[in-house]
């Protein structure tokens, strides 16, 4: 059976040893280009083809999952990830899940080819992390606080207040409708806020995909799923941040959750 090099990721060479094992259950090795080295582990062309990938992905989501998950392990490790260390990481360059090359020679000449961009983007990531913030938003919470400060939403009641008891029960849903336009347009200017906020204490930062509870598991909506790169220099602060959005913002209806660090993904 023909077999090919799976590709986790890239970082500078230490000749250090995997307690993962791979993602086709072998041994985790290296392949060396001058100070590169391409984390590797053999695995069957014919399982791990693009084809049979995709095929995987319409049929056999368990699969997927199962190998996403070891690719993962594989990367973290890689960069020296632990419970109990956030600092002091190796700056990887992370593969995209399914990325192999049939040859030795095939990888060596990919190393060779794109080696000064690759050591850009190790001397990029040093020294920094990436982070994950998502923010949850309980709506009815938010829109009782928008009610008590939006002039449009208080003349509306006071329009309301002078109708007879019949028509001002009608009349209610017009307010409660200000009140959600009121309310969306707010919470685009809190999340901007929130993600500038906590950029500053970053080198850089990206805005993800919202998404849905049935993907999050939560019962309350997300209103922003943020990225962002951060100094180990500027971690501590960056935590405390958050930290004190949640104490801050949390009567408003938000709630804040962090991750990481993570392999950088979003910033190479």
């Amino acid at each position: 059976m023909d077999k090919g090099f799976y590709l986790y990721c890239i970082r500078e060479k230490t000749n250090s040893k995997f307690s993962t094992a791979g993602i086709d259950g072998g041994e985790i090795s290296a392949i060396f280009y001058q100070d590169l080295e391409a984390v590797v582990s053999l695995v069957s062309l014919a399982e791990f083809s693009s084809e049979e990938i995709q095929k995987k992905a319409q049929e056999d989501l368990a699969w997927i999952k199962e190998k996403a998950q070891v690719h993962e392990k594989v990367v973290e490790e890689a960069m020296g990830k632990n419970p109990l260390k956030n600092k002091g990481l190796k700056a990887v360059i992370p593969m995209k899940f399914g990325t192999i090359f049939k040859t030795k020679e095939n990888l060596e000449e990919s190393l060779k080819k794109h080696y000064n961009q690759f050591r850009e983007s190790l001397k990029r990531l040093k020294g920094k992390q990436e982070w994950s913030v998502k923010t949850y938003l309980n709506r009815k919470v938010f829109e009782k606080e928008v009610k008590k400060v939006s002039s449009v939403v208080q003349e509306k009641e006071k329009e309301i207040a002078q109708f007879p008891e019949g028509a001002a029960y009608f009349m209610q849903k017009q307010v409660d409708e200000a009140a959600s336009k009121e309310a969306d347009k707010a919470l685009q200017d809190y999340a901007e806020k929130f993600f500038e906020t906590l950029k500053q204490y970053t080198k850089t930062g990206t805005k993800g995909k919202i998404l849905e509870k049935e993907l999050t598991g939560k019962s309350l909506p997300m209103v922003l799923n943020a990225i962002f790169l951060v100094s180990e220099k500027k971690l501590e602060d960056f935590i405390k941040e958050i930290d004190k959005l949640n104490r801050e913002y949390k009567p408003k209806g938000f709630n804040f959750e962090y991750s990481g660090p993570w392999p950088s993904y979003n910033f190479i």
